[in-house]
């Protein structure tokens, strides 16, 4: 049987691959074409589960395929099953289908129609690498898959001002959960002295046994598991971010924020399970963080004056309580739970535009507002509270943008020609300290790894600070990304076979993204980073080749970079916690960094333009 878990990945591909090909006039054929890859996938899961069940449903464990060995490292692809996978992959396949039927209607003659397909099979196709992954790895090829076309859809009308801005924000937190993640990933290769697979982790003796030795190492991993976990699945205090995702289509939020996306923190949490069940110190915080998430989202959603925010809220309120059950072990009632939620948040948001004419007029001649039992004092404030949701949004980018934005101010007076030319014979120098560092003495050694990181995430602010020059902010991600890889490569002494598959990828799409500013400041009179240009409606090739210069630098798996970034966080030690910040926030800061470029360039109101032009509001 485990050799045919593959075609689950490689149904999604091809029709995926196939879509990219279909000219966009041909609405119908691309319509077809999801609705066929979702219903074919549907198929071939009701088979395969028929057979899987009649021989035993023995759990499925394959490892596909090798992409690198080193004495440390092993990369490699690898394939699970069990009920987890097969309750997500026929959850996933049924709202795909249903969607993608919906959706070629709803969509029809909108000019990104081929683009929005094309988007939804891209997810589809991660939702399944998500659910049939073995390996975290694995996993995270297809996390990154899902946080990439949220952004897209979520900006599905990039000639708007506030899907942009808020596609940015969401990518935002998505990112600061992925980091958690590949922290998580870190400390696992750690903690196994090795990669491993979601099977191994089932071996209840061994697991407890490493736990029991290395006991604050095992609950690290879990809080960044709980925390990649909670972003994901909107847990407070992230919770806001559902709402300002609902920017995008409602056939997108529905099968995004309302089934699929949203309930991959609970997938994480079920997976990992076998990993924390043995911590109670884990169980208590996932079971408090379900239950403030759960009573906050409740009052939120009953407040809320649109019908979306209100959907939004209300699915976090049930999240909020699988995670309890998951904490608790009551796993078959979470998968229950899960099936039943996406469902009704699918149904309710596609319906929404149909039934709202009708709620409306109904709430204002028969409408009663119900009081709370409570002084009216506390009612009101616990009314405000939930209209402002919380201050959720004020309160992440007070304690925790805010700062970095300040910081990145401050070191303004870096962005000299003198500085560029120092870190410049710093990082030659570097160079020859890694050739010969058996000549040099280790403390000037660490001292340079860290002067390294540090210099890293300078440059990376800088970019996220830029106001003026693209070249600029493109150029301190590129020198980034190559202090990073040198400050890691001094720390371990990697050998360069291992550093090309970073250096590759910075250099081609480094050069990549710099020739498409060039060519676009060719065609246009100026380009600032301090307004929206529009330019995806007027060039559209250039908008395609930034994007993928930007997705390669950030390590989307279209790239060696995605294999590179898992390869050098190997050679950071466990106890080398402020490189592995100081890695953490530049990979934070390079994706908001690159795609803030890409926004300001390609989205937003068109300067020039023949068509009508949208306001602010969505």
């Amino acid at each position: 049987m485990e050799k045919y878990l593959q075609f689950f990945i490689y149904i999604p591909i091809l029709g995926y691959l196939i879509s990219l090909l279909i000219n966009k006039k041909r609405e119908s054929i691309i319509a077809n074409i999801s609705i066929a890859t979702s219903f074919v996938q549907l198929l071939l899961l009701i088979t395969f589960s028929f057979f899987w069940y009649t021989t035993g449903a023995a759990t499925l464990d394959i490892k596909q395929v090798t992409l690198l060995t080193t004495p440390e490292f092993d990369f490699f692809i690898d394939f699970f099953f069990d009920r987890i996978s097969l309750v997500f992959l026929f959850v996933g396949s049924i709202l795909t289908l249903l969607v993608s039927v919906f959706s070629k209607y709803y969509i029809h003659r909108e000019p990104g129609f081929k683009r929005y397909f094309n988007n939804v099979q891209l997810f589809f196709l991660g939702y399944c690498i998500v659910v049939v992954s073995g390996n975290f790895e694995t996993l995270f090829l297809g996390w990154e898959m899902i946080g990439v076309t949220s952004f897209l859809l979520i900006s599905f009308y990039r000639n708007r001002y506030l899907p942009v801005k808020n596609a940015m924000k969401v990518v935002s937190l998505y990112r600061l959960g992925d980091v958690f993640l590949i922290l998580a990933m870190w400390l696992s290769h750690h903690f196994w002295h090795g990669n491993i697979s979601f099977y191994q982790i089932l071996d209840v003796e061994k697991t407890i046994a490493l736990i029991e030795n290395q006991k604050t190492l095992a609950i690290f991993i879990s809080i960044s598991i709980i925390i990649g976990a909670s972003i994901k699945s909107a847990m407070y205090p992230f919770s806001s971010w559902v709402a300002r995702a609902m920017e995008g289509p409602s056939s997108s939020s529905a099968i995004f924020y309302g089934s699929l996306s949203i309930h991959l923190g609970v997938f994480l949490l079920l997976r990992t399970f076998p990993f924390w069940q043995h911590l109670i110190i884990v169980k208590i915080i996932i079971i408090a963080l379900g239950l403030l998430t759960s009573l906050i989202c409740n009052s939120i959603a009953k407040a809320q004056p649109t019908v979306k925010t209100q959907i939004a809220y209300a699915s976090i309120t049930q999240i909020g309580i699988i995670f309890i059950e998951i904490a608790l072990g009551y796993h078959q009632l979470a998968l229950f739970h899960f099936m039943g939620n996406a469902f009704f948040r699918t149904y309710q948001i596609l319906v929404s535009p149909s039934v709202l004419n009708y709620l409306i007029h109904n709430q204002f001649f028969t409408g009663v507002v119900k009081n709370l039992k409570l002084p009216s004092k506390l009612s009101n404030t616990f009314y405000m509270l939930s209209i402002k949701e919380y201050n959720m949004d004020i309160t992440l980018f007070k304690y925790f943008w805010l700062p970095f934005k300040k910081v990145s101010t401050k070191l303004l007076f870096f962005n000299n020609r003198f500085f560029y030319i120092s870190i410049s014979i710093l990082f030659l120098l570097g160079i020859y300290l890694d050739i010969n560092t058996f000549q040099s003495h280790p403390v000037m050694l660490k001292a340079f790894v860290y002067l390294f990181s540090l210099i890293s995430l300078i440059l990376i602010l800088l970019s996220f600070n830029e106001r003026k020059s693209s070249i600029n902010a493109w150029f301190n991600v590129v020198y980034g990304h190559l202090f990073i890889m040198m400050s890691i490569s001094i720390n371990s002494h990697i050998q360069f076979k291992y550093l090309l598959l970073y250096l590759i990828s910075i250099c081609f799409f480094g050069i990549l993204g710099y020739k498409a500013i060039k060519n676009l400041e060719k065609e246009t009179d100026f380009i600032t980073l301090d307004q929206y240009h529009g330019n995806s409606q007027m060039h559209p090739k250039l908008s395609i080749l930034f994007l993928i210069a930007c997705l390669g630098l950030i390590g989307f798996p279209i790239s060696p970079l995605y294999i590179g970034i898992d390869l050098l966080l190997t050679y950071i030690e466990s106890d080398q916690y402020l490189i592995m910040i100081s890695v953490g926030l530049c990979l934070i800061f390079i994706e908001i960094s690159l795609l803030r470029i890409y926004t300001r360039l390609f989205c937003g109101i068109p300067l020039k333009t023949t068509e009508p032009i949208s306001f602010k509001s969505a």
